[in-house]
């Protein structure tokens, strides 16, 4: 894919790459893939480097972008474009022939690893930084390995500062997946849970959930959803392979259809 850059002097193509519509999907255990992404709206072409990927409105094609949240220097990221809802920026993509081990430090998951144009983590410090720019929500869409999909929306996404542990805040769930996230059981809900790296033990549970299960997560003790991991990424029920990806948009301006999105 080519990377395109929006500001002055950008030309024609550039232009017509760098905006657009889109959706947000995720991966689970035995997932193909999976991937986050977010939404804002703005139909007239910046005069800055777009915020996230719902400010490429001029191109729908999906690809690498180059955003720059507010506050922040420019970085790349991979925005889901369709014709059919607002520009979804992916937070993170997981297949599972990934290459990636995922059991990484806390700073490596801080300022991301991988590879925008396959698999990924944009970082827990830039996922922060974009999701306070306003208000987000999520969609998990998982398609299994012999193409089925379904998918988890909630309609609130956003992260606490790092001094209180990027602790993740759910709204509430639809979909057909189920809600394996935000699940009343205690010792395997996401929702409200700090952020767990091998080094850095944030959970609830006498040991490291990140260290035993093979990647940083928003674990308790331990989870339900697992998608920082290679080979075994796991949602709710779901334990077989999959493809899957992770987006989150901004809230009034509808889902989108998740059959539109391709994003694998």
């Amino acid at each position: 894919m080519q990377l395109l850059f929006l500001g002055g002097g950008v030309g024609k193509e550039a232009k017509e790459r760098f905006y657009g519509n889109s959706t947000v999907i995720v991966t689970l255990s035995g997932v193909l893939f999976h991937e986050v992404l977010f939404l804002k709206t703005c139909l007239v072409l910046p005069t800055a480097w777009p915020k996230d990927c719902s400010e490429i409105t001029w191109n729908r094609v999906s690809g690498v972008f180059v955003i720059q949240p507010t506050g922040l220097h420019q970085f790349e990221v991979y925005c889901e474009l369709n014709s059919t809802s607002e520009g979804w920026t992916v937070l993170q993509r997981n297949r599972h022939d990934t290459q990636i081990t995922w059991a990484e430090s806390w700073s490596t998951y801080k300022y991301g690893f991988g590879n925008v144009q396959d698999d990924y983590w944009l970082g827990t410090e830039y996922i922060y930084q974009i999701a306070k720019q306003k208000v987000y929500q999520i969609r998990f869409v998982i398609h299994d390995s012999s193409g089925t999909m379904k998918y988890a929306d909630y309609n609130l996404f956003g992260l606490e500062e790092e001094s209180k542990g990027y602790r993740l805040r759910l709204g509430s769930y639809t979909g057909t997946a189920g809600d394996a996230m935000t699940s009343n059981n205690p010792t395997t809900v996401h929702d409200n849970m700090k952020f767990s790296a091998k080094d850095l033990d944030q959970d609830i549970y006498g040991g490291n959930c990140a260290s035993s299960y093979g990647g940083g997560w928003w674990y308790s003790a331990c989870h339900s959803v697992r998608l920082n991991v290679k080979g075994s990424i796991t949602w709710g029920s779901f334990c077989m392979s999959f493809a899957l990806r992770l987006m989150c948009s901004s809230r009034g301006h509808g889902w989108g259809n998740p059959e539109t999105q391709k994003g694998f």
